[in-house]
Order: C-alpha cells, then structure tokens, then sequence
C-alpha cells in the first residue's frame, strides 16, 4: 500500500486546478478587455462555405460522370479546370478530321466558349449545371479551344476531345 504526503497531494490538486484555468481561459474570448464589448463585436466568421456548397472534389466527380455518359469514338484529349482558371487548350488534332468537344461544368453560373479559328467550332454558353454541351470540331493547321468562366461563376469544368 503506497502513502501520499498531504504536500503532494495538495500540488496534485493545484496542478488540476490551474490546468482548468488556463484551458477555461484559452477556449473563450473577452475582447475589448470585457467593458461592454461582447454587445458591439461581432461574431467571428464561420466556415458554412464549405458545409453547404459542394465540394471541388464532388463537383469533378459529378462532372466526369456526366462526360462519361457521353464517351462515344476514341479519346483524344481530357481534362478538369477550375471554372476561374478556364480551358485553354490546342490539341493536336489531324487536319481534315473531324472531333467532338464534350463539355460539362458543374457548380453555379456559367462559362463562354469559343474557337480560334472561329470556324473551327461554333461559340456557346456552357451553363454550369451540370449538363454536357457538345460541340463538333473541324481541325484545320491548328485549333485552339478557350473556356471561360463568366464573372462570379465557381465550380469545375470536365472536358474531353473524342475522335469521330
């Protein structure tokens, strides 16, 4: 049987005493120094962003299911963007031939399409709703394909290029 000093026992109590002090006093706030200032502060920001908007990663996963829903001939070219950084691609197509642009963004707003050469395709709005807006792609020398976002449009756009 083992015996505790009343000293040892007493620093024990003190140890636990001023653990829940210093825990108590690092878990709440007193700005201002505690003079009325809890009324006239307002509450610190709160993360509900990202409880109640999608994920990145959701949304590029809904988006690539949608794009592979639609596969159809051989893949050329793919990829996911950010709506706020937008496609910009020129993939090596064979002149003559003729492709298919698959697009989906998924998230809120919407994005711009366009060709360069214009001829190269046909310019479109790409809502980002998640449907697939498709597009047919004449290659000549070189085409070049730009997505971007509108202003204040969020989410991801998934693109694929598929051989006819």
């Amino acid at each position: 049987m083992t015996h505790s000093s009343p000293w040892a026992a007493r620093f024990a109590g003190c140890a636990v005493v001023v653990s829940a002090v210093l825990l108590t006093s690092c878990t709440t706030s007193d700005i201002g120094g505690g003079k009325g200032a809890s009324s006239s502060q307002s509450p610190a920001p709160s993360s509900t962003r990202t409880s109640t908007e999608p994920s990145e990663k959701k949304l590029t996963e809904q988006a690539q299911a949608a794009l592979a829903a639609v596969h159809t001939g051989k893949l050329v070219e793919a990829g996911v963007e950010r709506v706020t950084d937008g496609i910009h691609t020129e993939p090596g197509l064979s002149k003559g031939k003729t492709y298919r642009l698959n697009l989906v963004c998924a998230g809120s707003g919407s994005a711009q399409l366009q060709f360069e050469p214009a001829n190269a395709g046909t310019a479109a709005t790409v809502p980002c709703d998640g449907s697939t807006v498709q597009q047919r792609i004449a290659a000549g020398e070189l085409v070049r394909i730009n997505v971007d976002g509108a202003k204040g449009a969020t989410g991801v756009i998934a693109w694929q290029i598929d051989a006819l």
